[in-house]
């Protein structure tokens, strides 16, 4: 008789974990809430789908246990990852350490794993909510409600696997359901907060840079502390920050924010200068053409929209030659153009968010095999897991690997 698996989650773990399970022999159910699974995958690196990094480290990830992200990548480093997407079908192509599908298509990346649950014969159901799990005897009862929550259904299975994502990305279906599952079966969970996120701020100026993109970096600052930084094209919107450099100090706002802490992000728009190399620039931009005005002389050195804020916020006259500008009014302005103080009130919600901060604790999974040490039988995979990496196909390394641990030894003995 086969032992069957269910899977709770048809995203990007969910997927992996039932090819992995039925690979071991098992007959595998998957139960999806939305009408068709991978949708999160589709708009994952902007629907291309930056499926791992071959830089890959626990540096790169934040948990409140980091000693559980090292067991998961000595297990499955992207080599493992890429070996397997390989063997259905994907050929890929390297970025900078970037790995991305040849298509440049998130889609052919779902496309090969539907082939495969196929192949193997795996039932996917779909539009069907999980409700409840639980233990009788040496089997685990998993509660569906269908349809509009009249129609209950109760499936059986010899283990079971959580795969239910987080709050992020809500508008592709995510409900954060997943937490109050594993809360019932006595899981601690960490509170779920955007990561991965655009920051929020305020002020007159923010309609007028909106649009903007700039290289610069961007830093985070509590309490006089700097907490974190990075560096590469930010976007400036009307209600504050975004761009990849920002996604990637954004949880440590999230975190603070929580706590009720006061939040700067300070910009330099001239990262490869100190101030006083910055100043030496501008001076000599006007010994170069000494007939223009300030606002003349900001032409081609930065975006005009930003250049004009910028010149404002320093309360300088733009129409006025440099060379009249006071020794302090000059520094004054170099101040503002690498050290741009930014208040920060808050994050953009979870349907803006890539993924979440928060989740199961680690320390209540095991970490070789991804099963619950609260109730036997019961695995964990993915997103819903106290583990968030930055930017760069480490949250998605993340799901396929605890996907491939997790459904090996739910669907069978043998060990990875």
């Amino acid at each position: 008789m086969h032992n069957h698996v269910i899977v709770v989650g048809g995203g990007a773990a969910g997927l992996v974990a039932a090819i992995a399970a039925a690979r071991e022999g098992s007959h595998v159910t998957i139960l999806e809430h939305n009408d068709r699974v991978g949708k999160k995958i589709l708009v994952t690196g902007n629907g291309k789908c930056n499926m791992t990094n071959q830089n890959m480290g626990s540096e790169y990830y934040r948990s409140n246990n980091p000693g559980f992200v090292e067991q998961v990548l000595w297990k499955i480093p992207s080599e493992t990852i890429l070996r397997f997407f390989e063997e259905l079908g994907i050929r890929t192509v390297d970025k900078n350490g970037y790995v991305y599908p040849a298509s440049g298509q998130a889609s052919s990346v779902l496309d090969v794993l539907r082939m495969e649950l196929s192949y193997h014969n795996v039932v996917v159901e779909t539009n069907v909510h999980v409700d409840e799990i639980r233990k009788i005897k040496d089997k685990i009862q998993v509660k569906v409600v269908c349809g509009e929550g009249k129609e209950k259904k109760y499936y059986e299975a010899d283990s079971v696997i959580l795969a239910c994502g987080s709050l992020a990305g809500n508008h592709t279906g995510n409900d954060g359901s997943g937490y109050e599952l594993a809360r019932k079966m006595g899981h601690h969970i960490y509170k779920p907060l955007p990561a991965l996120v655009q920051l929020r701020s305020k002020g007159d100026f923010l309609k007028q840079w909106a649009g903007v993109r700039v290289d610069g970096a961007v830093s985070i600052w509590i309490d006089g502390e700097c907490i974190a930084k990075d560096r590469g094209e930010i976007q400036l919107t009307d209600y504050g920050i975004s761009g990849i450099p920002v996604f990637q100090v954004s949880r440590f706002v999230s975190e603070a924010l929580e706590r009720k802490k006061q939040v700067l992000a300070r910009l330099d728009f001239f990262p490869d200068m100190n101030r006083h190399g910055l100043y030496r620039y501008l001076e000599k931009r006007f010994e170069d053409c000494p007939y223009k005005s300030l606002d003349d002389m900001m032409v081609g050195l930065l975006n005009k929209k930003l250049s004009s804020v910028l010149v404002k916020e320093a309360q300088m006259d733009g129409k006025r030659n440099w060379s009249s500008f006071s020794k302090v009014e000059k520094n004054r302005f170099c101040e503002i153009l690498d050290d741009f103080t930014l208040p920060i009130y808050g994050t953009n919600s979870f349907a803006q968010a890539q993924v979440c901060m928060g989740g199961v604790d680690t320390k209540e999974i095991n970490g070789k095999t991804m099963e619950s040490q609260k109730m036997s039988g019961v695995y964990f995979a993915g997103e819903m897991i106290d583990v968030d990496g930055i930017c760069g196909g480490y949250n998605l390394h993340f799901a396929w690997a605890t996907g491939l641990i997790a459904g090996k030894h739910a669907g069978g003995k043998n060990k990875i």
